[in-house]
């Protein structure tokens, strides 16, 4: 094949992949017989002005690569936006990727970023390739309640926590220590495509699957030298998942079986703060003024409202906690009238 063939091909190549580099194009041309170098393709790129030299970033060599050495020891996880619906809105992905192998373990749409909406992505995840060692997110509200004031457990964490799985958090205004996951970001704006209006959540979700497939087992990665992260990500014997209480049981309150606490009693402030071991926990303002039973044990503090289960925190004080007048499950303090007894 004449040279002229081969930057024909090229040249097709790149117009039907406008996201591919001259690695991928030289990769792929290799595949099919016809071995180009990537400089070689650069140039002929540069020549038919369909690559922009300008466009080159230097790479900043304070970065500092870092790689889990196995599969399934750390996923990145973060929440993306962009993906516009034509009822208007924009929705919103929990997406992860497997630090080892850059498999994609989770890319869900939800209508609205909200706490339950990424808990339940994450638990899709956990079902379907089992529980990792531990799971790298930024500080985000949806994640984690450790710069609330005062700090509380977020539902994320208590998933993390209950199948045993260690979070870790970047530090702040650092957002490449979640560089793969900022990378994965850029291929699905850059590859999938978000510059387009979807006719649906569902029809979104449907596509972004599609392609999640083609990414995890077909599109080779430069970082992984043009392997695919499947070939990376394979693992026969996924760890148990441990699974997550419905709402219902969320509710439930612990029974007088249970020996491992104890009660206690608070009323909650005007706006909805309640102190416990000089310990101050917000539970909200609908809970203000409430009589809020406590759930003590020596790990953690969990806040009733009657049946209802309104937070878990984990204790800060170790020791007995000071009983007030209402002491039990449902007690209230007996009033005492302030009009004295006057005589007959």
């Amino acid at each position: 094949m004449s040279a002229s063939d081969v930057e024909v091909a090229l040249t097709e190549l790149r117009l039907a992949h406008p996201s591919w580099g001259p690695r991928r194009l030289s990769f792929e041309l290799a595949k099919r017989g016809w071995p180009v170098s990537e400089s070689a393709a650069y140039r002929a790129l540069a020549r038919l002005n369909l690559i922009d030299p300008a466009a080159r970033r230097p790479r900043d060599r304070k970065w500092k690569r870092w790689e889990r050495g196995e599969p399934m020891e750390l996923w990145q996880m973060d929440v993306v936006g962009g993906f516009a619906l034509a009822d208007g809105t924009k929705a919103k992905a929990l997406t992860g990727v497997d630090d080892h192998s850059r498999f994609c373990v989770s890319a869900q749409l939800m209508n609205r970023e909200s706490s339950r909406a990424v808990c339940d992505g994450l638990a899709v995840a956990l079902r379907g390739y089992g529980v990792p060692a531990a799971i790298l997110t930024d500080n985000g509200k949806v994640f984690t309640g450790r710069f609330n004031r005062p700090p509380v457990e977020a539902l994320f964490d208590r998933v993390c926590r209950e199948n045993g799985i260690v979070h870790l958090h970047t530090q702040p205004r650092s957002p490449t220590t979640t560089g793969k996951i900022e990378r994965f970001h850029r291929a699905i704006r850059t590859e999938f495509r978000t510059d387009r209006i979807f006719g649906s959540l569902a029809a979104a979700q449907a596509e972004l699957d599609e392609w999640v497939e083609d990414y995890n087992t077909r599109r080779p990665h430069q970082a992984l030298d043009m392997a695919t992260p499947a070939d990376r990500f394979c693992r026969e014997n996924p760890a148990p998942v441990t699974e997550l209480r419905t709402t219902s049981d969320r509710s439930t309150r612990p029974g007088n079986d249970r020996r491992d606490g104890y009660w206690v009693s608070r009323r909650a402030s005007a706006v909805g703060v309640v102190c416990v071991s000089w310990q101050q926990t917000c539970l909200g303002a609908a809970a203000a003024g409430h009589n809020i039973d406590v759930w003590v044990t020596d790990q953690l503090l969990q806040f009733y409202d009657g049946d209802q289960l309104l937070r878990t925190q984990q204790r800060e004080h170790r020791g007995e906690v000071r009983k007030k007048r209402a002491s039990i499950p449902g007690g209230r303090p007996t009033l005492k009238s302030s009009v004295t007894k006057q005589p007959n």
